[in-house]
């Protein structure tokens, strides 16, 4: 068990361990965007959240700009565009190591051996090994007082998505290959075990 002063007195990095593990395993995805000089950028994020499917927005939490870390933001704000890409088991390793801080001169598609691709009418770049990929628009920011972070808000205007991972108009999340991540450096490939029907009173099962 650990109290609120036993998180506090833990070391930086095992704090960031543990906490960003504590909710379980959260989607793993590369956020692509570029800048107004044409200089493209990739970064790695355990945070990307459903919204809302009319619109269907998606939102993602930006930590506390630095010169040295929110590349992503900056760019975001800079032309309104930008790409989510889930990552799969053939390219997880290249995908961590986007964490790194590189500069903003420096392209983590390159330095990380990753394709840029690009799609009418989406001015970010995506990632050519994903196979599962959306280009969103900015629609809004969240600031997040208490730690200065930044909820990020966009809106689905590309879905790009491999016919095996539809079934029965439904996304399977198995058959698409997408990896979970959990806390810094760990990564999970997901296997449903179960479907339900949608959930009605009038219908609840017996337990």
């Amino acid at each position: 068990m650990y109290t609120k002063k036993d998180i506090e007195q833990l070391d930086r990095i095992s704090r960031l361990k543990i906490i960003n593990a504590v909710t379980g395993i959260k989607p793993a995805n590369l956020i692509g965007s570029i800048n107004s000089d044409g200089l493209s950028n990739l970064a790695i994020f355990s945070s990307v959240v459903h919204l809302g499917s009319n619109p269907a927005l998606l939102g993602f939490i930006s930590r506390p700009q630095t010169p040295e870390v929110g590349h992503t933001l900056r760019n975001i704000k800079e032309n309104g565009s930008y790409t989510i890409n889930h990552i799969h088991p053939n390219f997880v390793k290249n995908a961590h190591y986007t964490s790194a801080k590189f500069s903003a001169e420096e392209s983590e598609f390159e330095l990380c051996g990753l394709t840029q691709e690009y799609q009418k009418d989406i001015l970010a770049p995506f990632v050519k090994q994903s196979t599962f990929k959306m280009g969103m628009q900015f629609v809004e920011t969240l600031d997040i007082k208490h730690n200065g972070t930044v909820m990020v808000i966009g809106e689905i205007q590309k879905l790009i998505i491999d016919n095996s991972a539809m079934v029965d108009d439904d996304i399977d999340l198995q058959a698409s290959n997408s990896v979970g991540i959990s806390g810094l450096n760990s990564y999970y490939e997901l296997k449903k075990i179960a479907q339900f029907p949608y959930a009605r009173i009038e219908e609840l099962p017996e337990f």
